[in-house]
């Protein structure tokens, strides 16, 4: 049998005109869906089907486990 692992991942929701785009930037993996719920569920099965399917040697490969997630503000005329 095997062992479950688990990760805590990030997901960046844009809006767009047709419905929301979700990207996981530690794994920069992307999916889309028509609501919010909908693009969360279908990033969460694309980065489930990737870790699922790729190799070990893959995954550390696009592995980013230092992602910052910051809002600013920016000044312009």
């Amino acid at each position: 049998m095997k062992t479950m692992k688990r990760l805590q991942l990030t997901a960046l929701l844009e809006r767009e005109e047709e419905g929301y785009v979700a990207l996981c930037p530690e794994l920069d993996v992307a999916s889309q869906g028509d609501t919010l719920d909908e693009a969360l569920a279908n990033l969460r099965e694309a980065v489930e089907l990737f870790l699922e399917s790729a190799s070990e040697s893959e995954i550390q490969r696009r592995f980013r486990p230092e992602v910052i997630v910051k809002r600013f503000e920016a000044i312009y005329a």
